[in-house]
């Protein structure tokens, strides 16, 4: 701490102090980032934040750390800073800045800075231009919104140092650890400015000189002889240190190909934005992608600490959570239809977007994958190190018997014929039943084939729990991130619903399944004195009758909605009169069935139910 404490300290300071000043060279040369089509802020920002951050993180590096051994790292750093400010003021074009990106990575190469994770020399080069070049692009593109690149790369060089072994003042860990907290402490310091509201922005000096030391950085041999031998270890701990800038350019290049956009063409369609197009406000979103960056850390240095086996069941499970989500944001329609079109697509819906609720091929797949970890980690958990490796031939024996049994029960119980928006409470019975049948089967065949000898009981009921478990929350997964960003939506309209009943628990139901129904729920008002403080759905009723006129005349609502049929008509006028006068949308929701009674020629004998829905 005494070696990385004053350093920080400095850089941050420095940068407080160096952003302003560089805000003002912006302004006085003219260098303003204005509003654009394929931009998301909506006024001019001054550029050369990035300025700040790659002086003060030199500056700081070179007196406090022996820059003397990270020479080659730092030089192409300032080098890759340069390229970036010269694009911000005369704008490059992308193959310009992608040959410079090649030729530092293989500087880095020629110096022998280079990824291990293969043992063919040839492939590990390959891998590392494309890991540095990748990673220096992720971050350019990751500035896409006020505070979110800075706090990702905050994010991310912290966890770089928390997975740097116990420091030597006089190691090579030292001086990258030194050179990772500069960097941490000048984008901390430049961050104070370009929350939103943003008062700067980095520019691509800084988006690109963050991106090109933090991969280069992880090439460095005082970082890698922190993990362990494992393949496992050696690729996914700087993948997952680094997992929300690879996670959104996957996002953004796969989506753009698959809906006939240019891949190099900017544009509002990354993940920050699909966040805020389902009514998450810009802070918010950055906050999501700020924690899934924290949890992607957490996973990262936890796999370092822990062994292979539970390792690799760490990193699938997120993986797979990482999947789902990444299909619901690929599902959110970001562009209007006509300019969908015109593109050469409907409405901006991937392919991609519709494997995992609609493609009964990918839900099989997913399905095995969780089965097999599943049974796998029941195994685990029964007979930990050493006793597993002597059931582990047993183990392998039965799997296929686990899966089949599992898969079949699914598939003939209607696993794979309901949608994964719409997964309710019947669906979790109906999941629940075929886990429990399908363990059952499992049990019976591995009888018939091999006597039950040497197995467990308890492993296949730690197995039935643990898949129910990853069986309902992958088909939640969908409607959990809905109703999230329902409840925190910051914009569309105020909507209070009168009746906390039947009607209103129905009103809200297709509110939340609405992908971006362009209303913001505050909750019920109900006459019953008994639901006062309850809550339907987890939405508060706020009061009585009195208390609506109070919103509504004081503006702080801007539709109410009337679900239920009892309302008295006097209430039912005086509350009409007050919407039409505060310009408040009134509407109502009433469902009821008539039926038909008799029946002309050519009707049906048993005659037929008719339901309507009124909708004003």
């Amino acid at each position: 701490m005494e070696i990385l404490l004053f350093p920080f300290l400095s850089a941050f300071v420095l940068a407080v102090a160096v952003v302003p000043l560089c805000r003002r060279v912006a302004f006085s040369v003219g260098k303003i980032a204005l509003p654009a089509a394929d931009r998301w802020h909506r006024q001019a920002t001054p550029l050369f934040g990035g300025v700040a951050i790659a002086i003060v993180t030199m500056v700081c590096a070179i007196a406090f750390s022996d820059a003397v051994s990270l020479v080659v790292p730092l030089s192409c750093g300032a080098i890759i800073f340069l390229v970036g400010l010269a694009d911000d003021i005369r704008s490059f074009r992308p193959n310009t800045k992608l040959v410079v990106q090649i030729a530092l990575a293989s500087v880095l190469l020629f110096f022998g800075y280079r990824l291990d994770w293969t043992e063919s020399l040839t492939l590990s080069s390959v891998l590392t231009v494309l890991w540095v070049v990748g990673i220096t692009n992720a971050f350019n593109l990751l500035d896409n919104m006020d505070g979110l690149c800075a706090g990702i790369a905050i994010i991310c060089t912290a966890a770089l140092l928390f997975g740097l072994s116990p420091i030597d003042a006089t190691s090579v860990t030292a001086t990258t650890a030194i050179v990772l907290v500069a960097l941490l402490g000048s984008v901390a310091g430049f961050l104070i400015y370009n929350f939103h509201p943003a008062s700067i922005f980095m520019g691509d000096s800084g988006s690109m000189f963050i991106g090109f030391m933090l991969s280069a950085l992880t090439l460095q041999p005082g970082l890698s002889e922190t993990t362990s031998g494992s393949l496992l270890t050696i690729v996914a701990a700087p993948v997952l240190l680094l997992l929300v800038p690879i996670f959104d350019t996957t996002l953004v290049t796969a989506s753009r190909l698959l809906s006939g956009r240019s891949a190099s063409v900017g544009g509002r369609d990354h993940s920050s934005h699909r966040l805020v197009a389902i009514g998450l406000s810009e802070r918010k979103a950055v906050g999501v992608l700020w924690g899934l960056a924290i949890l992607a850390g957490a996973v990262g240095i936890t796999i370092q600490t822990v062994n292979e086996t539970w390792s690799a069941l760490l990193v699938l499970l997120f993986l797979v959570g990482l999947v789902v989500f990444a299909v619901y944001l690929a599902r959110i329609r970001i562009y209007d239809e006509d300019e969908a079109n015109e593109s050469g697509t409907s409405g901006f819906t991937p392919v991609v977007s519709d494997l995992l609720h609609k493609v009964a091929a990918a839900e099989v797949l997913l399905d095995f994958g969780l089965v097999s970890m599943a049974y796998y980690a029941a195994y685990r958990f029964r007979f930990p190190d050493p006793v597993f490796s002597l059931n582990f031939p047993i183990f392998m024996q039965s799997l296929p018997v686990v899966v089949v049994s599992q898969m079949a029960v699914l598939a003939i119980g209607g696993g794979y014929r309901g949608v994964w928006r719409y997964f309710g409470l019947h669906d979790v019975l109906a999941f629940g039943r075929n886990v429990v049948v399908g363990t059952v089967v499992a049990q019976f065949v591995v009888l018939y084939l091999y006597r039950f000898e040497s197995y467990s009981r308890a492993v296949f009921a730690l197995y039935a729990i643990l898949l129910f478990v990853l069986l309902t929350a992958s088909r939640a997964s969908f409607r959990m991130m809905s109703e999230f960003a329902h409840r925190q939506r910051d914009s569309g309209q105020r909507l209070v619903i009168y009746g906390a009943g039947d009607g209103g628990a129905m009103a809200v139901g297709q509110l939340l399944k609405q992908s971006n129904p362009g209303y913001r729920m505050l909750g019920f008002i109900d006459d019953d004195p008994s639901k006062t403080r309850i809550r339907l759905h987890r939405y508060p009723v706020l009061g009585d009758c009195q208390h609506l006129v109070k919103l509504i005349g004081s503006g702080d609502v801007d539709t109410v909605v009337i679900s239920t049929s009892s309302i008295d008509s006097q209430r039912e006028r005086t509350i009409s009169t007050l919407c039409a006068q505060n310009g408040v949308t009134l509407s109502y929701l009433r469902v009821h069935f008539d039926e038909i009674v008799g029946r002309s020629q050519g009707d049906s004998p048993l005659g037929y139910v008719r339901g309507s829905r009124s909708t004003d």
